[in-house]
């Protein structure tokens, strides 16, 4: 199997995507990030979709994009698997997968044999002979794992492979992604917006953010150390951009986050602090005391979260932006207590124990 090097920048329109990432050989990376991030982008241009405006993809020895050359798409040996199946209608299941390796110059028998295996792999060989209108959405997305893998790609791209299938249906499909990839060595970037997609299947994941990479690591320090709002979210945890300063973290308009430094940070370095949502106290005023940190903030939603109830933080009348989305867990007993509802003004307060500060992310 082969690496995968890019180094590239392309624009669409007024959005610009500039990354640089290096998948080793085998290697299953996960990408995630909010809409609007760059994440199909990023699977286009690998693709051969779009053509970069600077730098290159190398993909094992061969340079696949450039601004000046550009291996055709049929040519690169590169597997796009989307969240729908996009089976061929007026062909059966089988000959949608031997499409692959037909194409590719192998034989009627050979291509047969082949699509034949790969069914198997996918537990599908009793859907050989069905079309697409016959199949159910899981069926067809397995028919379409085949199909991306029977023609032997070095890279595989994978879409959001599970947002269209329902769910009971995504487990098994997910588990059996994961089976696949991983026992043909396939180098693999698969985009997702859902964390436990890559958990099961990436060894590793990457974060985009309005076209740039921001985080990059395994998915268990990614998540335990979050640097980017996104990371943060899905990872459960509040997070509040600013700069390191003595105190914990200082954000951009002067508010001084109390915190902890667990690792070495440069007074004025670029920072997060972080910490849970269960950690942070609500009230109706100012609380005072510390060392702690008590923001003002408009409660903008109140949601079940287990056995507790989360809420939701918006910027308070002449509050700072980066408030927005900070959530605190509480008991039912202290919301009935707090006599809150959303669009009420409160306080979250979180004490300097709490706080972890740590750099932030490119």
């Amino acid at each position: 199997m082969s690496a995968l090097s890019a180094d590239v920048a392309v624009v669409r329109g007024s959005f610009e995507l500039d990354v640089s990432l290096a998948v080793s050989s085998g290697e299953v990376v996960g990408v995630l990030g909010s809409n609007g991030a760059g994440k199909s982008t990023l699977l286009g241009v690998l693709a051969g979709l779009y053509r970069p405006t600077r730098g290159e993809i190398v993909l094992g020895d061969r340079t696949l994009a450039s601004p000046t050359a550009s291996i055709p798409v049929h040519r690169r040996r590169v597997g796009l698997l989307s969240q729908q199946a996009l089976l061929f209608p007026h062909l059966s299941a089988i000959d949608n997968v031997a499409f692959g390796p037909r194409s590719t110059g192998a034989g009627r028998r050979e291509a047969r044999a082949t699509a034949e295996r790969w069914l198997a792999e996918v537990d599908a060989s009793a859907l050989a002979d069905r079309r697409p209108a016959q199949l159910s959405g899981g069926q067809a997305q397995r028919v379409a794992i085949a199909r991306a893998l029977a023609c032997g790609p070095e890279l595989l791209l994978l879409d959001e492979p599970f947002a269209a299938l329902d769910v009971d249906a995504t487990p098994a499909i997910r588990s059996l992604l994961r089976r696949v990839v991983r026992a043909t060595g396939v180098t693999t970037l698969m985009v997702t917006h859902d964390v436990l997609d890559a958990v099961v299947v990436a060894n590793r994941i990457l974060v985009l953010d309005g076209g740039r990479v921001v985080e990059s690591g395994t998915t268990t320090d990614v998540l335990a150390r979050p640097r980017s709002a996104f990371a943060a979210r899905i990872a459960g945890l509040d997070l509040v951009p600013g700069v390191s300063c003595a105190d914990g973290l200082e954000t951009a308009e002067g508010t001084v986050v109390a915190g902890t430094h667990p690792e070495p940070l440069d007074h004025g370095e670029h920072a997060v602090a972080l910490f849970a949502p269960a950690s942070v106290a609500v009230f109706r005023a100012d609380p005072g005391g510390s060392p702690r940190t008590a923001l003002a903030v408009r409660l903008a939603a109140m949601e079940p979260h287990g056995e507790l109830v989360r809420l939701r933080a918006a910027p308070s009348a002449d509050g700072p932006d980066w408030v927005e989305g900070l959530a605190a867990d509480v008991t039912p007993a202290a919301v009935a207590e707090l006599g809150v509802e959303p669009g009420d003004e409160v306080w979250f307060a979180v004490k300097a124990a709490e706080v972890t500060v740590h750099p932030a992310g490119r």
